[in-house]
């Protein structure tokens, strides 16, 4: 093997990283592993099937528990694809039907105004 940057060929084993070995060149000191592989990552099918799970109400740690995917990869996903969405059009008019969320707030519900104790 010869060096891209400095031309040498002479080079010698330098301990081993993530189980392999790495090398390197004895004139510029840049160091190389012998084998490379990419990273393996996920394939199509399990992102198709972990966002479609998530957009049929499934939760991301119950799609990590079905799936084997960590759930913040799947936000990473969810990012990703949102991002691809275009922005929403203006509405000019006003809707006549509204939605609401399941949360619901009380105001006002405390036995105590002013703290502690105190009427």
């Amino acid at each position: 093997m010869q060096c891209p940057y400095c031309a040498s060929t002479e080079i010698r084993k330098n301990g081993k990283r993530r189980g392999k070995q790495n090398h390197i060149y004895v004139n510029c000191g840049r160091q190389f592993i012998d084998v490379y592989s990419p990273a393996k990552g996920y394939s199509d099918q399990i992102k198709q099937e972990c966002l479609r799970s998530y957009v049929n109400g499934m939760g991301l740690r119950a799609i990590e528990r079905d799936k084997g995917v960590d759930h913040t990869t799947i936000i990473y996903w969810l990012k990703q694809i949102g991002e691809q969405l275009p922005d929403t059009p203006p509405i000019n008019e006003i809707p006549e039907v509204g939605e609401l969320d399941e949360l619901e707030t009380f105001v006002g519900s405390k036995k105590t105004k002013f703290g502690c104790r105190q009427q």
